[in-house]
């Protein structure tokens, strides 16, 4: 289908799935419960969205939502839905979009589950929304690491500290080699640390670490807020001297996201937090596929993809799904820095080599840089060591006996 935008359901019905299918394209462009006047085949052939492809599914299929219609009688079935919606509806829109493609479609009787999957679009997107500014070899060219992984951390406790402290922890996490800094996805322009307290004491410490080592770590403020908020925090920050704000994507929405990246070439960090509430039900919401898109266009630079070996619900292999997707160019472009997270220590680098193969990747460590027995330094140098031994086929246990930090923190963290 030519100026289309082409999107892919999961979906659960009592019903026949061709006739779910086609409730879902007719709700969501020309139609109602009824006819109605002025539903020419002429406005349905401009208008209407169109089923392009059904592909049955064989899969378990329990779950379903309630107050599906058919519950009685039907027998359950489960499908991909391929269908097509017109671009001249929306136009190149990603807000505009989202009314057609992710709207009342949940709410629709016929439907026992519904999930967003993934979106294709034309080319005019692209067009509408230029590439993030930064992305992998940005972000690479503004901590000075051309090459090998990036490596961060988050600060610790996550709210609650002062601002001199901020000085203090910043300045040793740089000091310790590390790439990255970040505010945790609760710390934002807060009453316990307000952003313009915090701000100049953590840009004070950047500049330390920058005349101690020549390197100068690049620190993410969470400026996550009501937009008009994150646009005035997001221009402090840059007029301070920061490089990098971090947006809780899920929370503030595309539109907000937007905003932030049409007034500020300043690299954008995309986080997660919230998302789960759309993607974690595999019969209901929204899946990363989809999302991870939306966020590029956007405009993120980064985007958190999960964790290998995580305290979260996420299995190593939709993580490495996640990666991939990120990693995939979109309209043959718009690169994206995959940034992995939750639970992450010096132990877990051999299984995320082994399910990336690739080192284009932004690894945060909270407990496992800041809990490390040796303290911050020591957790940053293990981290270090043991993204050097599984880039260089050594095995951990191999390179902990050239490496006391390394040898700790696999004893501590596993």
């Amino acid at each position: 289908m030519t100026d289309a935008i082409e999107v892919t359901y999961r979906i659960l019905s009592y019903l026949p799935l061709e006739q779910a299918a086609e409730a879902i394209a007719g709700e969501q462009t020309t139609g109602t419960f009824t006819k109605v006047a002025g539903e020419t085949p002429e406005l349905h052939r401009r208008h209407r969205a169109q089923v392009l492809g059904i592909t049955p599914l064989a899969e378990d299929l329990s779950a379903a939502l309630p107050g599906a219609r058919g519950r009685e009688t039907g027998t359950l079935r489960g499908g991909l839905v391929r269908i097509g919606y017109p671009l001249v509806n929306s136009g190149p829109s990603l807000t505009r979009m989202l009314a057609f493609i992710s709207g009342n479609l949940y709410e629709l009787s016929e439907l026992a589950g519904i999930k967003l999957l993934d979106i294709d679009f034309p080319d005019e997107f692209g067009v509408a929304y230029p590439p993030a500014p930064h992305g992998v070899t940005g972000t690479r060219t503004l901590v000075g690491r051309p090459s090998g992984v990036l490596l961060g951390t988050i600060v610790k406790p996550n709210i609650g500290l002062a601002a001199p402290d901020y000085h203090r922890v910043v300045r040793e996490l740089g000091l310790a080699g590390l790439d990255f800094i970040k505010d945790d996805e609760v710390n934002a322009d807060c009453p316990p640390t307000p952003l313009r307290d915090r701000v100049p004491q953590i840009i004070r410490a950047l500049d330390d670490v920058e005349s101690e080592t020549g390197r100068r770590p690049l620190y993410a403020f969470n400026i996550s807020d009501e937009v008009d908020h994150m646009l005035e925090s997001a221009a402090y920050v840059e007029e301070a001297g920061g490089k990098c704000v971090m947006v809780n994507t899920a929370l503030v929405g595309i539109p907000a996201l937007c905003a932030v990246r049409r007034h500020t070439d300043l690299v954008i960090h995309g986080h997660l937090a919230g998302f789960a509430a759309a993607s974690r039900h595999p019969n209901l919401g929204m899946g990363f596929g989809a999302f991870q898109k939306l966020t590029r266009f956007a405009g993120v630079d980064h985007l958190h993809v999960g964790g290998f070996r995580s305290k979260f619900f996420v299995e190593d292999k939709e993580t490495a799904a996640n990666i991939n997707a990120v990693r995939t160019p979109l309209l043959g472009g718009r690169e994206c820095l995959p940034v992995i997270s939750s639970a992450q220590s010096a132990g877990t680098a051999p299984t995320t080599w082994q399910h990336t193969g690739t080192d284009d990747l932004l690894v945060l460590a909270g407990g496992g840089i800041l809990g490390h027995p040796g303290g911050p330094a020591a957790g940053a140098r293990s981290m270090r060591q043991a993204w050097e031994a599984v880039a260089a086929g050594v095995p951990l246990q191999e390179a902990a006996g050239q490496h006391s930090e390394l040898a700790a923190a696999l004893a501590h963290f596993g």
